[in-house]
């Protein structure tokens, strides 16, 4: 099931085009990683799909509902913090998330647990009776997170949560998204810090000049993608690079001692049938390895086919 379905979106700013018929769906209880340069119509995009914009035209459903139709609708359905987001700095984090939980209609009987619940959940429950203006970035970050899941949204979205968090709370922030997921929530979350998102993404969108570059499902990268191998020879591994280059699909990249670092094409089956060839020709294999794949292994390999357009000039608090 497709839980938000974007077709042939275009958005302007005045006297400029910012998206260029954007089209693409997300799953529902996927976790989308939304990446590109700055500049690329990231924030463009979350914002028309949270009907905050409007676009010049194409369609966005979001649940089913038509986005442009019934904004309101949406908004029920959705949990949104944007990159740069405002706190009612004098109330303190249990006033604020109380006074969104009656905002957003709530249907709790007991508001104060459901707050408390909030706040546990992202980490600031030992911050509840302070002022929200006293808060670190962090802890802004993390209110302004607990804001956004205080009427139990079944999307989230999330413009570069992590910013201003410590390493400890940016563990805590991947597991809080996991722990969204596995509640069934769909989730796209906007950064450029691909090894974090690696941590809970299902799939990538790529933003380049306002345009879908790719939009990657892992387990299909992992198994398409070029794979770089760990190959250990006794005796050294020099001896046998002829040996190893002559290889379908395998070329050596580089060479320490008994280790050659080789770039391969191919799947798990090729994979499989490269060992057996190299135990058939007698070579003497004591290790044999895959690196990881990673969300940063697809962002380049679609950066290094495509080369960035000239990034646009920032306007209206693009990134």
């Amino acid at each position: 099931m497709n839980m938000i379905e974007v077709k042939n979106l275009n958005f302007d700013y005045p006297g400029k085009r910012v998206l260029h018929n954007v089209s693409f769906t997300i799953k529902a209880g996927s976790a989308t990683a939304l990446v590109g340069p700055n500049g690329a119509g990231k924030t463009t995009l979350l914002r028309c799909l949270v009907a905050l914009d409007r676009p010049h035209s194409g369609d966005i459903t979001v649940g089913g509902i038509d986005v442009t139709e019934n904004p309101r609708a949406v908004h029920r359905q959705i949990g949104y913090l944007s990159d740069f987001f405002g706190l009612f700095n004098d109330l303190t984090v249990r006033q604020c998330l109380t006074y969104m939980s009656w905002s957003q209609q709530v249907s709790v009987k007991n508001v104060a647990a459901h707050v408390e619940r909030i706040a546990k959940d992202v980490m600031i429950d030992n911050m509840l009776d302070r002022k929200a203006g006293v808060l670190s970035r962090g802890y802004r970050q993390r209110l302004g997170i607990g804001l956004a899941l205080v009427h139990d949204p079944a999307i989230v979205i999330l413009d570069e949560p992590a910013s201003g968090m410590d390493p400890e709370a940016r563990i805590q922030l991947s597991r809080l998204v996991r722990d969204l997921r596995a509640r069934g929530k769909t989730l796209i979350v906007s950064s450029h810090i691909l090894n974090e998102l690696e941590d809970y993404c299902t799939d990538m969108l790529i933003i380049r000049a306002g345009r879908v570059a790719e939009h990657v499902l892992l387990s299909d990268h992992e198994a398409r993608t070029v794979r770089h191998l760990r190959i250990s020879l006794q005796g050294g591994a020099a001896a046998h690079a002829e040996a190893l280059g002559a290889q379908k699909g395998l070329s050596v990249e580089s060479i320490d001692g008994d280790v050659a670092l080789c770039r391969f094409e191919g799947d798990d089956a090729a994979q499989r049938a490269l060992l057996a060839a190299l135990a058939g020709l007698g070579l003497p294999v004591y290790n044999f390895s895959a690196a990881a794949h990673s969300l940063q292994d697809a962002y380049m390999r679609v950066t290094e086919k495509e080369p960035a357009a000239k990034s646009p000039r920032k306007e209206g608090g693009e990134a």
